[in-house]
């Protein structure tokens, strides 16, 4: 008869929404971002006989990154998870490996009279800008990354000479719409170097190849993405990219006697093609516990 036993586990505070102004200039800074933080190590008193001796309660992670924010202070998202990383395990004897994950919101300063204004933003709905961190005995690592980067091109787009059975429908074209909401993750190989610069620079280069590739299939495209990302970037090992096909149907109007030259859409959300896609370097080095993720860790 089997034996039942404990298996892999971790535990933390998540998403702790945490907004950082900095006020050391008549024109203030703002950073508004969602932490979670997440706990390694041998805890299994704690799931086996309710025995707490050896876990830090999720609320001091959160008492934590907060202070933290002031304390390390809160510009660039790496480096403030590379900094709550290493405290938990360097700091804390229990803890023999973190994870930290954070999304970054972005805000635009507000226009007043024709000028930026000095402490006045309006959230802008642009992407959200990720990081995730983690460190332990082995190393460390740093993911970077953004999701909810909707873009769209009117052409440049095609879908033809696709496999079909009996059960295919779908007309082949050679000009559509393609439309995706992007997320994109790279796994950083140095935690030394320029974040915000790194994170503009792939930003720009994933806009790009979406605009200038003549593309052929969505997978096509999200590879030149990240071709380009890694032949810009070789401080970056992979990147993994999702995006969902957000279909766009010429919408029929002959029944009105008006004439549709591909200049009116149904965008329709669902259902779509996802198309998933990890671009690598032959030489990159492992992984380790990068991708090992602490939010939809059971997904």
């Amino acid at each position: 008869m089997s034996e039942i036993i404990l298996g892999t586990n971790q535990y933390g505070k998540a998403e702790n929404r945490i907004v950082r102004i900095y006020r050391d200039t008549p024109r203030h800074e703002i950073h508004d971002v969602n932490v979670s933080t997440c706990l390694r190590g041998d805890f299994s008193a704690a799931y086996l006989a309710g025995d707490q001796s050896e876990v830090l309660p999720t609320d001091t992670q959160k008492q934590t990154a907060y202070a933290y924010a002031k304390e390390k202070g809160l510009t660039s998202i790496e480096d403030y998870g590379l900094a709550l990383a290493r405290h938990f395990v360097h700091d804390v004897a229990p803890v023999q490996g973190a994870r930290i994950e954070i999304d970054e919101y972005a805000w635009q300063r507000a226009v007043v009279d024709g000028a930026e204004h000095d402490h006045t933003w309006i959230r802008t709905g642009q992407e959200v800008r990720t990081a995730a961190i983690t460190v332990d005995a082995e190393g460390e690592w740093v993911v970077g990354g953004l999701k909810d980067m909707t873009i769209l091109k009117s052409t440049g787009s095609e879908f033809a000479d696709f496999l079909t059975d009996p059960y295919t429908i779908l007309e082949p074209t050679h000009d559509r719409v393609m439309a995706t909401s992007l997320t994109a993750q790279w796994r950083y190989a140095s935690t030394d170097l320029d974040w915000e610069a790194t994170y503009e620079g792939v930003k720009t280069q994933l806009v790009k190849q979406f605009a200038v590739v003549q593309s052929l299939a969505l997978q096509q495209t999200l590879f030149e993405m990240g071709k380009a990302v890694l032949e810009t970037y070789p401080t970056i090992a992979e990147v993994r990219l999702a995006a969902p096909n957000k279909h766009h149907f010429v919408y029929d109007l002959s029944p009105f006697g008006v004439e549709n030259h591909r200049e009116v859409f149904n965008a329709d959300d669902r259902p779509y093609g996802f198309i998933q896609a990890t671009v690598t370097r032959d030489d990159a080095p492992p992984p380790g516990p990068a991708w090992d993720s602490y939010q939809g860790w059971l997904v």
